[in-house]
């Protein structure tokens, strides 16, 4: 568990799971016609999967000014979704 967490890897599965939620969240709402819409989980994805890079590039010894650009990045995305819940909630 040591090795797979200091390599980083465990973010990779995260990473991957994260993705894996994402298309089936897609495809119930293609079939049912509710639940979250797709554009609705763009902006939240972004900003977890930027915030997991930052901390991976952490993890494996990345350099600062790239643990700074995924978190800049995490931060788009979170305004991002900020903007899509507070226009659709208007």
């Amino acid at each position: 568990m040591e090795e797979i967490i200091k390599s980083g890897h465990v973010v990779d599965i995260i990473v991957a799971l994260m993705m894996l939620e994402a298309a089936v969240l897609y495809a119930l709402y293609r079939k049912l016609g509710h639940g979250i819409p797709p554009a609705g989980l763009f902006g939240n994805l972004l900003a977890g999967i930027c915030l997991l890079m930052a901390l991976r590039t952490a993890l494996t010894g990345g350099d600062w000014w790239l643990i700074a650009f995924w978190l800049a990045a995490s931060l788009a995305g979170h305004l991002l979704d900020l903007r899509s819940r507070w226009q659709s909630r208007s």
